[in-house]
C-alpha cells in the first residue's frame, strides 16, 4: 500500500483505523476510557475533535488539523510534548502507544492496527453533517446495540449536553443548527451510498 499524504494544517479529516487482522483493539471496558486518555494527551495539541466512536474493532474520528501557530500555542500548555511533530507522526505516535499498552497487559507481541491508519479530508459542508451522523449511528450499523443512542463510547450524547467537554461542540451544533436539529438529523439513517466518499472501508 502506498504512503498516504500527510494531514495538512487547517484542514478536516475523517480519521479511522481497524485491528490488525479484524482483531478487537477494545478487550475490555476499561480499554475506552483510556483510549481516550492518551487520545486527549497526544492529539489535543494538534488536532480539534468534532465527532468520535470506538467500537470494539474499529474506530472513527472526525478532526480539524490546527493551523501551526494553534498548535505552537497548545504545545505550550502540554510541557511533556516540546518536540515539535506534524500532526501525521503525532497520530502515529498516538497508536503506538496504545498498542504498547494493550500489548503489555494482554501478553500480546504483533500489531494491533493496520498500517497505515485511515484519514479522508472533508471538503463540504453537507459532507461534515452527514459524516458526523454516520460516525454516531456506527454501533447500531455493525450490530454493536439495537440502537446507537445506547453505545456509551461515542460523542452524540455529549453533543447534546451542556456539560464541559473537550470536542468542538458549538461548532457541530451550529453546522446542525442546534441540538435538536443534530438529534432529528440523527433519528435518519445515513445511506452509505451518501458517505461512500468518505467512508471507502466499511469495516465489519
Amino acid at each position: 500500500m502506498s504512503k498516504p499524504p500527510p494531514l495538512q494544517p487547517d484542514r478536516y479529516y475523517h480519521i479511522y483505523n481497524r485491528g490488525n487482522n479484524r482483531e478487537n483493539i477494545f478487550l475490555e471496558e476499561r480499554n475506552y476510557p483510556y483510549f481516550l486518555k492518551l487520545y486527549a494527551y497526544h492529539i489535543e495539541p494538534v488536532a480539534d475533535t468534532f465527532a468520535y466512536c470506538l467500537l470494539r474493532n474499529h474506530f472513527h474520528l472526525l478532526v480539524r488539523i490546527k493551523p501551526l501557530e494553534e498548535q505552537e500555542k497548545t504545545r505550550r500548555v502540554f510541557e511533556t510534548l516540546r518536540v515539535c511533530k506534524d500532526a501525521s507522526q503525532q497520530f502515529g505516535d498516538f497508536f503506538n502507544a496504545y498498542a504498547k499498552a494493550i500489548n503489555k497487559a494482554y501478553g500480546r507481541t504483533r500489531s494491533l492496527f493496520q498500517h497505515p491508519f485511515g484519514r479522508i479530508e472533508v471538503t463540504s459542508d453537507a459532507y461534515f453533517v452527514q459524516l458526523v451522523t454516520y460516525i454516531h449511528q456506527n454501533p447500531q450499523k455493525h450490530g454493536f446495540v439495537a440502537d446507537f443512542r445506547d453505545w456509551s463510547y461515542s460523542s452524540y450524547h455529549t453533543l447534546l449536553v451542556t456539560k464541559p467537554t473537550r470536542l468542538k461542540r458549538g461548532e457541530v451544533l451550529a453546522w446542525f443548527g442546534g441540538a435538536d436539529s443534530l438529534a432529528a438529523a440523527h433519528r435518519e439513517e445515513v445511506p452509505h451510498r451518501h458517505i461512500a466518499a468518505l467512508a471507502p472501508e466499511d469495516f465489519d
